[in-house]
């Protein structure tokens, strides 16, 4: 039996500050049970963002008994920081990540992440999930750190595996989209939504399977041992769970290693509404290869939202101060490249993530810990990455090995 976490608990961080679009939007309350006596079930997930919410649906879904434990209310963590572009491309290049992990590993990852995001699609209209779920094309264009050659063989790789992409070159891409960068690989098989209305609604679908939610309530002592793992919160409760799986992003449970990654800070704005005609061609997901990256969408009530210049700037205080500037910057950039725009930014927030050195997440047992498993380091993908920790999640409680869980140890 290992018993962690005794003592003083780990502080609540901060994950986000400004004003984040998706914190007005309708039906992303979900109702939550505040008191926790002693609970038992199957499955406890600790997390109930995005990630916490996917994985507590697939789980409950399939005829198991989900608990769900958050510090905060449901939806008000990391999720309402996302700018929600739901992509099977990683941050790291498919050629940068084969010298990485090698060619076979990185294909892998690759067509494991859009098989993930169709996953995911089709999990939101299997449940009929109202999230503002759009299926786009992905651009991304050239810029500092790739430029058109890079992308034109990053295309052709991509294709050579089965993944739908096309290399634009400079005069193709001012043509069809009216962008001016010496070239784009143009990807289908992405998607956009509303992450607090999707993790929301998969968390009430997830209840009509049985799972109930406990919060706020902070978990302060983990015992885990070859038979059941309970959770002791700072509240007096406790439950005891087959199995525990810790969705709870970079802000671990007390006794969860956080492993190798780094703790990155990201901004984003959403403008006023614009008319239908001020958007680009076909309404794409584009970002760029430039380090730090420019990305940005739009939204189903004709706002822009875009984001970027990352940062390793934790400290919560000075990351929030830099909200106006950082704004300014994006907006400067969003300008640069769609001109003749009048924009006016009406949303400006700040979120912190953990980046790992490859892209690819850790989903895997913790050392130490039996029956306890972690979902870390989900990065700039990381509601597709979700996606992927629930089907891993799913082989796992059921004790069968997944055919790429290696990517994720």
């Amino acid at each position: 039996m290992t018993d962690r976490g005794v003592g003083k608990p780990r502080g609540r961080k901060d994950l986000r500050g400004g004003r984040t679009l998706w914190s007005d939007s309708p039906h992303i309350r979900v109702r939550h049970r505040t008191v926790l006596d002693r609970e038992t079930c199957d499955i406890a997930i600790v997390g109930a963002g995005i990630s916490g919410a996917i994985i507590a649906l697939m789980l409950a879904e399939a005829g198991h008994d989900v608990a769900v434990i958050d510090r905060r209310e449901p939806v008000q963590g990391s999720t309402l920081a996302s700018t929600a572009m739901i992509q099977f491309e990683l941050d790291t290049p498919l050629s940068e990540l084969a010298d990485k992990i090698g060619a076979s590993s990185a294909e892998r990852a690759y067509q494991r992440s859009l098989q993930a995001v169709n996953a995911l699609m089709e999990l939101i209209q299997r449940h009929d999930i109202k999230c503002a779920l759009k299926p786009r094309s992905a651009l991304y264009l050239a810029g500092t750190e790739m430029g058109s050659r890079g992308l034109r063989n990053e295309a052709a790789y991509r294709a050579s595996i089965g993944l739908d992409s096309e290399f634009l070159d400079q005069k193709t891409l001012a043509a069809r989209f009216a962008m001016h960068r010496t070239g784009a690989v143009l990807s289908t098989g992405a998607a956009e939504l509303n992450p607090a209305q999707c993790a929301a609604g998969c968390l009430r679908a997830a209840q009509r399977f049985g799972a109930r939610i406990y919060a706020p309530m902070s978990v302060e002592k983990i015992n885990a041992g070859s038979g059941n793992v309970e959770l002791t919160t700072a509240e007096g409760g406790s439950i005891v769970a087959r199995r525990v799986i810790f969705a709870t992003g970079y802000e671990v449970a007390p006794g969860i290693p956080k492993g190798e990654y780094d703790i990155i800070s990201s901004w984003a704005i959403a403008t006023q509404p614009l008319e239908p005609s001020g958007f680009w061609p076909t309404r794409c997901l584009i970002w760029e290869a430039s380090d730090p990256y420019l990305y940005l969408r739009s939204t189903i009530d004709n706002r822009i939202v875009a984001g970027g210049e990352d940062s390793g700037l934790t400290d919560p205080k000075r990351r929030d101060q830099a909200i106006a500037a950082k704004s300014r910057a994006l907006l400067a950039k969003v300008n640069e490249l769609l001109p003749g725009r009048r924009l006016a930014i009406d949303y400006a927030w700040a979120g912190a993530f953990a980046d790992s050195p490859t892209g690819l997440p850790h989903i895997a047992e913790v050392d130490g810990m039996p029956n306890c498993l972690s979902v870390l380091g989900c990065g700039g993908n990381g509601i597709t990455f979700s996606m992927v920790a629930a089907q891993l999640a799913r082989h796992w409680v059921a004790g069968r090995s997944d055919p790429d869980g290696d990517l994720f140890r």
